[in-house]
Parts: structure tokens; C-alpha cells; sequence
């Protein structure tokens, strides 16, 4: 992950699984909101959204654990070198570790889809859990290094805790949309700023880094992650104001159908007794 690419990845990943997450929760709490949406939002699709959500999630950890170690100059399954008595490229093992939760994830989610006899909170269980090996991976990654580069990785750390600790929360209360929607906010945040790391760090441009012991620029980071908060408020709010609309012009559009028949149906018996 020391490179641009190697924080876009999962900047875009945190944003797919982040906007999904935001989008399942809005779409069941409209669909409980307007009853007749029951004809039109089946538990039968929340049960295949739940399917491809687990393989969705678990493709995106392979190919970060595949990523970590097979790129050039990453560890290649060596985690000891006996030669040289040396660790081999432990950064790698550490986003290969977060990966590898993170597919545990998914799988869990299919599991619990599956398997009647499991509890549905055990995938909430096992996202905390996920999240909180990622916060305590983060916190013990920067040892030696910048000020500049702890400070946005604390930043990192500060809000996977956060989201992990509201996945837990999530445990002891059911279909909660607000904490959903909350957590859906701090998973964009997160995405958000995992890009935000590589433009600082490793910029694409091939311009140079930051300046790591400028104060200024961790003042203007400091503004720059309550900005980038705001923008995944505002990305929730888009969401939530698309399927709302979606909803109820499905909503309506069966209204008016089913108004149509009933209609057609009174019309049928008056023409018979004219007859």
C-alpha cells in the first residue's frame, strides 16, 4: 500500500461497499415505510442482494490480498526471509491481514443468508470485528515515520474505531436505520480519505510529497477530512432522496394500475346487466 495505487484500492473499495451499504439500508426502510411496496420489493430480492453483497465483499479482499503480495517487490507469500534473517515486507502483511477480515466478512454474510440456523447478527459481529483488526493494523502502522504521515493515518484510525464501534452497536438493535445510515456515512469517509493519504504521500502527478513537517498542512488536513465528512453526508442525502423517489414513483405507478383494474372489473358487471 506505499503508493498511490496501493491507497486507491481500497479507497474505492470502502466507497462501493460504503454507497451499497447506504443504498440497502434506505431502499428496506422505504420499502417498510410504504406498505405496498411488499408487491414490489420481495424478500426474495433482499436475499439475493444479501448473496452478492458477501460475493462482492470477498472478491474485493482476494484481489487486495492478491494485490499486497504478488505486486513487484511485495513478499510473495514470504513472511520470513531464513537467508538473510530478516521480516519480509510486514507493511504488505499488514494490509494483507485487513484484507483477509474483511473476507471473513463476506463470507459470513453469505453463511448467515444460507444457513437458517445462524443468528443475522453475527454478520454485524463479524463487520465489527473487521473493523476493529483494521483500526488496531492502522495504529501500530506508522512507528518511525512522519509527522505528517501519523497524523492522517491517526486521522484513519479514528474513524474505522468509530465505524467499528457502531457495527457493534449495531449487534444489540435491529434494523436501525439510522445507525446504518451512520455507518454507511464513516465506511464513505473512510474511502474518502484513504485517497486523500495517497494524493498527500504519493502524489500521482509526480509532483512531490508534502511537506511532513509543515504545520500549516496539518491544519489545512484537519479542515480537509470535516470537508470530506460533509461530502459523504451529502452522497448519503443523494441516495436517500434517488430511492425515496424510486419508491414512490414504483408506488404510484402500481396504484394507478391497480385502480385501472378495479375499475375494469366494476365496468364488466354493468355491461352484463345492460345486455
Amino acid at each position: 500500500m506505499g503508493s498511490f495505487k496501493g491507497h486507491a484500492l481500497p479507497g474505492t473499495f470502502f466507497f462501493i461497499i460504503g454507497t451499497w451499504w447506504a443504498l440497502k439500508s434506505i431502499l428496506k426502510y422505504a420499502s417498510k415505510k410504504h406498505k405496498r411496496t411488499s408487491y414490489l420489493v420481495s424478500k426474495a430480492l433482499f436475499f439475493r442482494m444479501e448473496i452478492l453483497e458477501g460475493i462482492t465483499i470477498i472478491c474485493m479482499a482476494v484481489t487486495g490480498m492478491l494485490a499486497e503480495q504478488f505486486i513487484v517487490g511485495g513478499p510473495h507469500l514470504t513472511l520470513y526471509d531464513y537467508k538473510k534473517g530478516q521480516w519480509v515486507q510486514l507493511l504488505g502483511w499488514h494490509h494483507f491481514t485487513m484484507y483477509f477480515f474483511f473476507g471473513l466478512l463476506g463470507l459470513t454474510n453469505i453463511l448467515c443468508s444460507t444457513i437458517n440456523s445462524l443468528p443475522t447478527s453475527l454478520t454485524k459481529l463479524m463487520m465489527a470485528n473487521a473493523l476493529f483488526v483494521e483500526a488496531f493494523i492502522f495504529y501500530n502502522h506508522t512507528h518511525g515515520r512522519e509527522m505528517l504521515d501519523i497524523f492522517v493515518h491517526q486521522l484513519l484510525v479514528l474513524v474505522i474505531f468509530l465505524t467499528g464501534l457502531i457495527a457493534f452497536m449495531e449487534i444489540f438493535t435491529r434494523a436501525n436505520v439510522t445507525l446504518e445510515l451512520l455507518r454507511s456515512s464513516f465506511i464513505l469517509l473512510q474511502a474518502n480519505w484513504f485517497w486523500q493519504i495517497g494524493f498527500v504521500l504519493y502524489p500521482p502527478s509526480g509532483s512531490p510529497a508534502w511537506d511532513s513537517v509543515d504545520h500549516d498542512n496539518i491544519m489545512f488536513l484537519t479542515i480537509c477530512f470535516c470537508w470530506h465528512y460533509a461530502l459523504s453526508i451529502i452522497i448519503i442525502g443523494m441516495i436517500y432522496a434517488f430511492v425515496t423517489w424510486l419508491v414512490k414513483s414504483r408506488v404510484n405507478k402500481f396504484c394507478s394500475s391497480e385502480v385501472g383494474l378495479l375499475k375494469n372489473a366494476e365496468r364488466e358487471p354493468e355491461s352484463e346487466e345492460e345486455m
